[in-house]
C-alpha cells in the first residue's frame, strides 16, 4: 500500500477508505465524492483543508478539477477559487506530488491555465514547498508573496 509522507501543511482530518476494488480513496468535500488517493490528491486534500480551515477560504466558492478549454483541448485546473459576485476566477492552485520538484515547467502550466481564467492569484504546491504570486494586469507585473494570503486579505 502506498505510504504518503507528512507534508509542510497542518494535519488534515481526511476521510479515507479502501474500496471493493482495492483502491484507497479519500473523500473530496468540494467534489462531494470519494476519489483515488494518489500522492497529488494527498497534497490537494491537505492544501484545501489548510485554505478553508486556517486561511478562511469559503469552500462554497472553491472547485476541484475545474474544466477549461485551452487551445481546443480540455484541461483541468486542480483548484479554483471564485469570487462571490459572478463567480469570476480569483485564484488557481496547481498541485504536484511531494516528490515532484516545483520547476519553471510547473509555473508554465499554471500560467497557460491562467490564459483562459485570468485569475489574480496563482499558487503552486507539492505539499512541501508552496509558491504564491499576484498578477497585476494593469502594470503587467508579477509579485511573489511570502505566503498564501488569508481570504480576508484578497
Amino acid at each position: 500500500m502506498l505510504e504518503l509522507p507528512p507534508l509542510n501543511l497542518p494535519a488534515a482530518q481526511l476521510q479515507c477508505k479502501i474500496c471493493d476494488d482495492g483502491v484507497r480513496r479519500v473523500y473530496d468535500a468540494l467534489r462531494r465524492k470519494f476519489v483515488a488517493l494518489t500522492p497529488e490528491e494527498w497534497v490537494r486534500q491537505h492544501f484545501v483543508a489548510y485554505m478553508t480551515g486556517e486561511l478562511g477560504y469559503p469552500a462554497a466558492l472553491m472547485g476541484n478539477e475545474v474544466g477549461i478549454t485551452l487551445n481546443g483541448t480540455s484541461r483541468r485546473c486542480d483548484t479554483v477559487l471564485f469570487s462571490r459576485n459572478g463567480l469570476v476566477p480569483l485564484m488557481i492552485v496547481e498541485y504536484k506530488a511531494p516528490h515532484i520538484e516545483i520547476t519553471q515547467r510547473v509555473f508554465d502550466q499554471i500560467v497557460r491555465y491562467n490564459m483562459v481564467l485570468h485569475a489574480r492569484w496563482l499558487v503552486v504546491s507539492n505539499g512541501m514547498r508552496h509558491f504564491c504570486c499576484e498578477i497585476d494586469y494593469e502594470k503587467r507585473g508579477v509579485r511573489f508573496l511570502p505566503n498564501v494570503p488569508r481570504y480576508a486579505e484578497l
